[in-house]
């Protein structure tokens, strides 16, 4: 298994720092994350029916293409307004449809996979158009910092668990994460964002990427978390069997998630 997740990762990474570098002539990450987000999306909702529950697939879809898509929007109230609609449409849709059983919760897991997942990831794309005066290219390397530090804690947290964990995080979720493996994470997340204050041109100094990096390796394993707690509500292993060693594109965008939103509103209420 462990070698399998390694040569996907091999594959997969080269691909995602070149979408975050190049921004020219196209948004690449906005692209990558729309197809990525949507696949999630899609294995969301398919996840879901295994409870028999029906949620509006195609718009749902939709809708999360929009989330992504939006920060690239100018318009000031875009944002209200897909979250007014995702809101309204689909309990009119809901009534034109001949299955009335369960329209609620259907409707309630549709908005769900359209926040959790494109809402979401949206901050991915607002984070790579941040502009910073005097900073060349600051909103790149903060998409960087959210990737590279929640990586070090995911994988510090796998490798500190399995040689010395003991104690279990969360066993009635995730039985494999320990108190030992998520301290790992904390300490290599700090680690990497020190060196990345040296090695990258952030608006951020020492003191400042500390309790970023600190947010960043909580949140993100809460959300890893949290993407088991669905899988285990739902019955399921892993969300889809396309990445070898890692189950599905929602599988791999658990703690990624969380730490997109982490840095965004870090800078924008702590760095301006």
């Amino acid at each position: 298994m462990l070698k399998k997740r390694l040569i996907t990762a091999l594959v997969i990474l080269p691909l995602l720092v070149a979408a975050v570098w190049f921004d020219k002539p196209l948004p690449w990450l906005t692209i990558v994350v729309a197809i990525w987000g949507v696949l999630a999306a899609f294995e969301f909702y398919r996840v879901v029916k295994t409870s028999n529950v029906l949620p509006l697939i195609g718009f749902g879809l939709i809708w999360t293409l929009f989330f992504i898509i939006s920060p690239h929007c100018d318009w000031a109230y875009i944002n209200p307004l897909l979250l007014t609609s995702a809101v309204v449409l689909p309990l009119i849709w809901l009534l034109a449809r001949r299955q009335k059983e369960g329209a609620f919760i259907s409707w309630a897991w549709t908005i769900a996979g359209i926040l959790y997942v494109g809402w979401l990831l949206s901050h991915f794309v607002a984070l790579r158009g941040m502009d910073f005066a005097g900073i060349e290219e600051a909103g790149r390397n903060l998409v960087f910092f959210a990737l590279l530090t929640t990586f070090a804690s995911d994988s510090a947290a796998y490798f500190v668990g399995r040689a010395w964990g003991r104690r279990r995080l969360a066993p009635g979720i995730s039985p494999g994460k320990t108190w030992e493996g998520a301290i790992g994470g904390i300490l290599f997340a700090i680690i990497t964002g020190q060196l990345l204050v040296v090695l990258l041109d952030l608006p951020l100094n020492y003191w400042q990427a500390i309790p970023l990096a600190l947010a960043v390796s909580i949140f993100g394993q809460a959300g890893d978390l949290v993407e088991s707690l669905f899988k285990r509500n739902m019955g399921v292993k892993d969300s889809g069997k396309i990445l070898p060693g890692h189950g599905g594109f929602l599988d791999r965008m658990d703690s990624v998630v969380f730490a997109g939103v982490v840095v965004y509103y870090y800078v924008v209420l702590f760095i301006g």
